[in-house]
């Protein structure tokens, strides 16, 4: 009986562990960004241009590491950066491709510059300039010690 138990369970934790796919980013970089005019706003946005590997990541659940930032005083605007804060896209060091939008089911309380593995759904976003060319939702955190 012990021994069907610690096998269901390393079943499940196999199945789980595939469930995923490890992402780093590297893997996000392959991208190409042009300038382009959106009407709404009367301005020119980058504009990303998916290399293959990635668009065959869009809607997969994958993990990856890196610094979680609250963009929002309120709590509500979470980002994943290649870098610490002090030299993440929004400093100028890196591109769009070097950050991630992050959507939870609820508030986080992760400090800034925290080192965590984010594991969530990946959605490529190259129309709504309003949000992150990468986004990840429901996504789930581990604090990387």
């Amino acid at each position: 009986m012990r021994n069907s138990i610690l096998l269901i369970c390393f079943l499940v934790s196999s199945v789980m562990s595939f469930g995923q796919k490890d992402v780093t980013w590297e893997d996000l970089s392959d991208v190409k960004f042009t300038n382009k005019y959106f009407p709404k706003y009367e301005e020119y946005y980058l504009h990303p241009e998916f290399a293959e590997s990635i668009k065959a990541l869009n809607g997969e659940r994958i993990t990856i590491k890196g610094y979680f930032l609250s963009l929002d005083p309120k709590g509500q605007i979470y980002i994943l950066s290649k870098g610490p804060m002090a030299s993440c896209y929004f400093c100028g060091v890196g591109g769009p491709e070097t950050a991630i939008e992050l959507l939870f089911p609820k508030k986080q309380n992760y400090k800034t510059d925290t080192i965590v593995s984010v594991t969530g759904t990946l959605s490529l976003n190259d129309s709504d300039v309003d949000h992150f060319n990468y986004i990840l939702s429901n996504c789930t955190v581990t604090v990387v010690k």
